[in-house]
């Protein structure tokens, strides 16, 4: 069976370590993604909030946290009940700024979770779209 990975890249007009705090300080997350309610540290237990909500959507340990280059944590939502995900983040320098680039792995991979693919698939699409227009335009 092929394993089932979402990958994104897209590309931002910013230094890496503009794109890091982004990804790794939770006032800068909750902008575009959840609130944390602490920075993304090595080691460290990971727990996404809904903006709005308040509630506990994501969860996991970061793996790996290698400034500027490199984000790793395990990711867990309700739907994917005992499922535990990897995400990837690399940043890469770029002329003119960072190209950034998700590897979301180890996701259900059964026809019943084809749903779940599908919005988590969208999802990242519609967090990284706000990603980009904060990093753009901080205000």
């Amino acid at each position: 069976m092929t394993a089932t990975n979402l990958t994104k890249t897209i590309y931002l007009a910013a230094p890496r370590t503009k794109v890091w705090d982004y990804l790794t300080q939770p006032e800068h997350l909750a902008k575009w993604f959840h609130a944390p309610k602490a920075p993304m540290i090595e080691g460290q237990k990971l727990e996404m909030f809904g903006t709005e909500s308040g509630d506990l959507l994501i969860w996991g340990t970061v793996s790996k946290a290698q400034k500027p280059d490199y984000l790793e944590y395990t990711f867990t939502v309700k739907p994917m009940g005992d499922t535990v995900s990897i995400v990837k983040w690399t940043l890469t320098e770029v002329p003119g700024g960072t190209q950034l680039s998700l590897v979301h792995e180890g996701l259900p991979q059964d026809a019943e979770a084809f749903g779940l693919i599908i919005s988590l698939d969208k999802g990242w699409d519609d967090h990284l779209m706000r990603m980009r227009t904060h990093v753009h335009d901080p205000a």
